[in-house]
């Protein structure tokens, strides 16, 4: 039987191509592709066993020629298992460390202890308690900003941690950082309540603040904190 005397084909022609010989030719234009592009040597699924065929070790498949590993590596079953093994070693791969900027620690020269003055006073329509720091800066740099912190009675290492307790530090190069001893309580920071100013002529250094007083102080309770000045003041060295 002719292929022209098949339905819908022309005489003279060819006939119609059935779907099996259309997968092969598929296959086949494939293979030649393939051959053309894929360096087998680079394929790491590729293997060669002792039967003189090829074997895929991604999908466990048997091969009996180049051309035909070749054209499997382009189907769907290939490329499904190629995803899904990208994706485990997506999955399973260590992360690796954020890349952390390494600055070099300046080392400057101290030239001692700043001079400084504190004084203690109440505010006159809150009664809320206030402390004001002048340190002295004679010698510092133009371009030199003093800075300050507070600190935790657990970070410091010169005397036992006293949780009643905390320390305000102030530091500027060349001169030496100096902390002061302040009761452990919450600190005023609204508008006009807490504020620092650097005086670039004068060199000095002033800080502000006042406490967080919940309530006005009994006339006891003020008496007998004359009497405990000192503990606003305690100087501490670091």
């Amino acid at each position: 039987m002719f292929d022209q005397d098949r339905v819908n084909s022309r005489h003279g022609g060819g006939g119609v191509q059935s779907s099996e010989q259309a997968n092969v030719d598929r296959r086949e234009r494939l293979r030649k592709l393939a051959l053309e592009t894929v360096d087998l040597n680079k394929d790491p699924y590729f293997m060669r066993n002792h039967l003189g065929t090829y074997e895929c070790k991604l999908c466990l498949t048997l091969h009996n020629t180049e051309g035909n590993y070749l054209a499997h590596t382009q189907g769907k079953r290939h490329q499904q298992n190629l995803a899904r093994r990208a994706f485990k070693e997506a999955r399973d791969a260590p992360i690796a460390p954020a890349a952390t900027r390494y600055v070099e620690k300046r080392h400057t020269i101290k030239i001692g202890r700043p001079g400084y003055k504190v004084t203690k006073s109440r505010d006159a329509a809150t009664s809320q308690r206030c402390l004001l720091f002048e340190v002295d800066y004679p010698e510092a740099d133009d371009a030199s900003q003093p800075r300050h912190r507070f600190m935790s009675a657990y970070e410091q290492r010169v005397e036992p941690p006293d949780k009643a307790y905390q320390y305000l530090l102030f530091a500027c190069e060349p001169y030496e950082t100096i902390g002061f001893k302040i009761p452990n309580h919450d600190v005023d920071k609204d508008q006009g309540r807490f504020f620092t100013n650097w005086d670039v002529v004068g060199k000095k250094f002033t800080l502000s603040l006042q406490f967080d007083d919940d309530a006005k102080p009994a006339p006891a309770q003020a008496a007998s904190a004359g009497r405990h000045r000192a503990d606003l003041t305690y100087e501490a060295r670091y």
